[in-house]
């Protein structure tokens, strides 16, 4: 039998891996465009694909992870994703670039649905290990953008990808040699005891769609915006690439930190008690971000992270609690199809906004759109009492 510890340590990794990969390029295109000739707003679309992938792969990746093995989707995670960054290291065109990206993404799909499920299975308190779990993916988030602007400052862009892609091999290796089964005999069931009544299963369905919509593509537009967000508007501060890196990942701590306290407070308090005043943050901070610079854009983005990141633990902890082991992976490939989807869509938009009216046009339409987590709160039913554990 597998150690639940050592499992739930690799799939931590993995989702450090997952959303480091996916956000390379959103720090690197800055030095990048320089070396290939060509514009943000032209460099920044050839991610589209990758992100779309990212979602509509994972329903796939899902079905195969229920269906045949979860540890073997996260055997061919590891492997694959890190053999893509290496390829994107070695690209020559923006067609061999683009195609490079779609394959991070495509790999990058398995996490998601396959290793949140293994931790939903593996947990003793869901609410807990999946804050811990969400550190791990904000961290990815925030090394990301460290670690790739001090490579590509110090080695070249080029190495931002070569690096990490061996080690994620490396790590993929010893994933397959010391996780050797699959055990899903005797899983935890803490997941699967929240209950609400079947009259409101229609606004569980509904305020779940809406707010995974609308934060996935929260989430995905700031991520991948912030790196040019902070080189733009940081510039009293600093110009140094390495520097702006070291900004954005202490913003990102502070997600990190949200994470693990809504974690916490979701094993003590019902769902819709965390959500409903962490929905309250989003609109009116990215509104007012729009015009900020230096200092008061840094706390304002603070809290822009604060609350897009405990939102999608709320979100993950939301599938969770209501699906059953069996249907576990497909449930979450539903979840990310519909986010990731949604979010790849974001890159292109994110492009296009910028293009018509910088960061101003497009913090406020972001904000508009959060607007709708606020409704999706509100709409989400109260749980009933749980059963007793078995």
């Amino acid at each position: 039998m597998n150690s639940p510890s050592r499992v739930i340590n690799f799939v931590n990794a993995a989702h450090f891996i997952d959303h480091y990969a996916m956000l390379i390029f959103a720090a690197a295109v800055i030095i990048m465009g320089p070396a290939l000739g060509m514009a943000y707003s032209e460099l920044l679309p050839y991610a589209t694909p990758g992100f779309v992938a990212f979602g509509a792969g994972s329903l796939l990746t899902g079905w195969l992870g229920d269906r045949w093995s979860r540890r073997h989707m996260m055997v061919i995670f590891f492997v694959g994703i890190g053999l893509s960054m290496i390829s994107v290291g070695l690209v020559q065109t923006p067609l061999q670039l683009g195609a490079a990206l779609l394959a991070i993404g495509i790999f990058a799909s398995i996490y998601h649905p396959v290793g949140t499920a293994m931790i939903v299975s593996y947990a003793d308190k869901l609410g807990r290990e999946m804050g811990i779990n969400g550190v791990w993916g904000n961290l990815g988030v925030a090394s990301s953008a460290l670690v790739t602007g001090v490579i590509g400052q110090y080695l070249g862009w080029r190495y931002a990808f070569f690096i990490p892609g061996a080690v994620t091999v490396l790590i993929g290796i010893a994933f397959a040699s010391m996780v050797v089964h699959e055990d899903r005999k005797g899983t935890r069931q803490a997941a699967a005891q929240a209950r609400i009544a079947k009259a409101d299963v229609w606004r569980l369905i509904l305020a779940l769609m809406i707010v995974v919509v609308a934060i996935s593509t929260t989430f995905n537009a700031v991520t991948v915006a912030l790196p040019k967000l902070f080189a733009e508007r940081l510039a009293g501060l600093t110009k140094s690439p390495a520097l702006l890196g070291v900004i954005a990942a202490g913003v990102y701590v502070f997600g990190a930190m949200t994470q693990y306290t809504v974690g916490k407070l979701l094993d003590k308090h019902s769902l819709k008690t965390v959500m409903l005043p962490l929905s309250f943050l989003l609109a009116p901070l990215m509104y007012l971000a729009a015009t900020l610079s230096n200092l008061p854009l840094i706390v304002a983005t603070i809290g822009i992270i604060m609350g897009a990141f405990g939102q999608v633990t709320v979100n993950d902890a939301l599938v969770g609690k209501y699906t059953p082991e069996e249907w576990r992976s497909r449930a979450y490939a539903v979840r990310y199809f519909v986010g990731f989807t949604a979010a790849g869509a974001s890159v292109g938009l994110v492009a296009w906004l910028y293009e018509r009216g910088g960061f101003v046009t497009m913090l406020q339409a972001f904000a508009g759109l959060c607007l709708f987590v606020i409704a999706a709160a509100i709409i989400l039913p109260r749980e009933m009492a749980p059963k007793p554990a078995v």
